[in-house]
């Protein structure tokens, strides 16, 4: 399977028809509900694909290849094409974040309504500056809409609630998620948390060890595997802190210590690499962050605000 070949999406009848079909099935009897959101599907599959055996590469290369022809297709069916068990069919759905294979089908169907191929394209060599600037902004925005998806409120509430529990908050980033980490420590600063960043990976060592139960620790990693920020996020947690991740849909190391997981959705392609695009993504997840945690006491972040404010005035001309 290429990572960069998602199938073209095309609005219209075919697609309507898809999404009308899966709702349909979705109010049969036997159906499976949850309250669980799935999207992204095609997005969430491109990210895991590498992680997964034969059998379920084979599964998801089928979806990723007739995401049309499967959303009008029994899990039997699916089965029987790939040459693969109804257990296994079941089991990728499940790594994919949905309770079966009735809830892909009808993500797969309101994915299709929209168009998701805008980002799936590389830059090619012979691009002029007009294409490099179309497929860069397209890769960025497709990157918000998947995040969004992606987002689970729920853990966005979790993390406002742990960190307005704390006494004091640490934020932890290495190299491009180090300026993430900043902006974080900055926009909390202004809504008058007390929060300290620590980007230099001696010292987030150190000061996750010294943490303890009234802390509250946020770290950002895209990969969720550097081993810094890996490290500092178990010794925070060994310590008794709470431990809030931001970090790319998939398995990764940094989850195993994470209370709540606030997860981007930042696709590759050969010139843009993630880390271009992650970046966009780990903002719009604190800008949501520091609105939820403002919002949760108005009165006093709103005063915080107008305080800081008049003081940053000084430094204007």
């Amino acid at each position: 399977m290429k990572r960069n070949s998602t199938p073209k999406a095309t609005g219209g009848k075919a697609s309507a028809a898809a999404a009308k079909t899966s709702a349909g099935s979705a109010a049969a009897p036997g159906a499976e509900a949850s309250d669980v959101q799935v999207s992204a599907v095609l997005a969430r599959i491109q990210t895991l694909w590498s992680s997964l055996g034969p059998v379920g590469q084979r599964i998801a290369d089928f979806i990723v290849k007739n995401p049309r022809e499967v959303v009008h297709m029994s899990v039997s069916e699916v089965a029987e094409r790939t040459g693969s068990s109804e257990g296994s069919i079941v089991g990728l759905c499940k790594n994919l974040g949905a309770t079966g294979f009735q809830q892909i089908k009808i993500a797969l169907a309101q994915e299709l309504v929209r168009p998701v191929q805008f980002i799936h394209e590389d830059l090619d060599p012979q691009d002029n500056t007009t294409a490099v600037i179309r497929k860069i902004f397209q890769s960025n925005v497709q990157t918000l809409h998947d995040t969004e998806a992606t987002l689970d409120a729920k853990a966005m509430e979790r993390a406002v609630k742990l960190f307005r529990q704390a006494e004091r908050i640490e934020i932890y980033g290495i190299g491009s998620s180090a300026t993430i980490a900043e902006d974080a420590h900055y926009r909390m600063l202004r809504i008058g948390l007390n929060a300290k960043v620590v980007v230099d990976s001696h010292v987030q060592a150190i000061s996750a060890s010294l943490t303890d139960a009234k802390t509250a620790v946020l770290t950002i990693s895209h990969s969720g595997s550097t081993h810094e920020t890996v490290t500092a996020t178990r010794l925070a947690k060994e310590a008794g802190a709470s431990t809030v991740c931001i970090t790319n849909f998939g398995k990764s190391p940094l989850q195993a210590f994470a209370d709540v997981l606030l997860f981007t959705m930042a696709r590759e392609t050969n010139f843009r690499t993630e880390a271009m695009t992650s970046r966009l993504a780990q903002l719009a997840i604190i800008d949501a962050l520091i609105a939820c945690l403002a919002l949760s006491d108005y009165d006093t972040s709103v005063r915080t605000l107008r305080q800081t404010f008049d003081v940053l005035s000084l430094k204007r001309y």
